[in-house]
């Protein structure tokens, strides 16, 4: 089959300009129309559950009303993220901001209590409006029981959250479970540890592994959405392992195979171990996720309101 060029026209919409990708069929265009048509089928199929698992600083970087507003358009049924994007989350939440990095000196952030990543700041004060606030929830979902897992947890500091454009708020009103199994790794997991030192209160990781494994036993079939690497997605793609793997999968990362990092590895590695079915369909894209997904669920929703 031949690569055709592309074309680009006044006037054309987003799936016009992912069709045009997908006429070419090669290197990072053929890619990313791929994974868009794989995410639209997923999405197309009301026995498919969708796992999207959020790796990288998601959240900070301007993701966080695509996620929600997925959950809200019912595109999302499990979410598995790491610590440090349901801190962020909540950071906003209770009033916080992302800001702008502006080029100067880390000692110098230091100096005033901004912490950076990449080009984005995040004052201490916003994480001391955060840290009163979680530890606030905290007591009030101890108060209520002292042994949870951190699903149950996550959704319990979600039902207490006033904020519309909050995944995790969003999340426990639509029942879309969130899994977090790095949770510990991060400010949430630094407070909650804190609030442990003084008051009975077990969070239970293991515990999680029963719900997530009724979840993929009870799917007729399971696709999954891995915007990032490293944990998040590995425990997406291991909680399919009891049932053989996934159905379909897109993934897009900035990493690279050659390490042999779970981060770089291409989805078909997945299938060696059964973590994606031998058939299924699936896309990787190497590229920055805050521009290559917007594009791509942008790009699939044109094409299921032309359904």
């Amino acid at each position: 089959m031949r690569v055709n060029q592309i074309n680009v026209e006044k006037g054309m919409t987003i799936s016009d300009l992912v069709n045009q990708f997908d006429r070419s069929g090669v290197l990072g265009a053929g890619r990313v129309a791929r994974a868009c048509n794989i995410l639209t089928d997923m999405l197309r199929d009301d026995d498919m559950k969708v796992f999207m698992s959020l790796g990288g600083p998601m959240i900070p970087g301007g993701m966080r009303n695509i996620v929600t507003q997925m959950i809200k358009n019912g595109h999302v049924d499990l979410i598995v993220s790491s610590g440090a994007n349901i801190t962020h989350d909540l950071l906003e939440a209770f009033g916080g901001s992302h800001y702008r990095h502006e080029g100067r000196d880390d000692e110098e952030l230091n100096e005033e209590g901004i912490g950076r990543i990449a080009d984005i700041n995040v004052g201490s004060d916003d994480f001391t409006v955060f840290e009163t606030e979680i530890i606030e929830i905290f007591e009030k979902i101890s108060a209520e029981k002292n042994h949870v897992s951190i699903q149950e947890l996550l959704y319990e500091i979600g039902l207490m959250v006033d904020d519309d454009n909050s995944f995790v708020a969003t999340a426990a009103r639509n029942n879309v479970p969130i899994f977090a199994p790095g949770l510990i790794d991060s400010m949430t997991g630094l407070q909650l540890w804190i609030f442990s030192q003084d008051h009975d209160f077990v969070v239970d990781a293991v515990a999680d592994m029963h719900y997530l494994s009724d979840i993929v036993f009870g799917a007729e079939r399971v696709g999954a959405v891995l915007l990032g690497g490293g944990l998040t997605k590995h425990y997406t793609l291991a909680s399919n392992v009891i049932k053989g793997g996934l159905d379909a999968a897109i993934q897009i990362t900035m990493d690279r195979p050659e390490a042999g990092s779970l981060g770089g590895a291409p989805l078909e590695e997945a299938k060696s171990w059964a973590k994606a079915r031998c058939g299924s369909s699936l896309a990787s894209v190497v590229g920055d996720v805050t521009v290559i997904f917007p594009l791509i669920y942008a790009a699939a929703l044109d094409k299921l309101e032309g359904d």
